[in-house]
């Protein structure tokens, strides 16, 4: 008796098919994700080094804000201590960054939040 398993294939890679995408999505947005936190990282080092030759807290975060290009700048949040009123020369400046963003983004709803979250410190000159 031959049994006929013309469909046996088709089903094994409909079973199969979501895992693979959802991996493969997983894969770029976590490159995706990795990208937005080295780009914070470079923004957040140069930022502190504004504080490390002296500029107030404004210039720095208008740095920030404007060198960040890999997300919504507004959605920022720079911290710095101590404050440019209190700092000088031989202190310790240290800028903190954080920025929402959310992992598995192409899956709407079930995405995952996350905080991407750097800081920096230097000398003041």
């Amino acid at each position: 008796m031959v049994k006929k398993e013309d469909g046996q294939s088709l089903v094994e890679f409909a079973l199969v098919l979501p895992i693979l995408l959802l991996l493969l999505i997983g894969i770029i947005d976590f490159g995706r994700v990795l990208y937005i936190h080295l780009q914070l990282e470079l923004v957040t080092q140069e930022s502190v080094r504004l504080g490390g030759l002296g500029q107030d807290d404004e210039a720095i975060r208008a740095y920030a804000a404007n060198h960040f290009e890999a997300g919504d700048s507004s959605k920022l949040d720079v911290s710095i201590t101590p404050s440019g009123s209190t700092r000088k020369t031989g202190d310790y400046v240290t800028v903190s960054i954080s920025y929402p963003e959310s992992f598995l983004q192409p899956l709407g709803s079930a995405s995952i939040p996350y905080m991407i979250e750097t800081s920096s410190t230097i000398r003041v000159e």
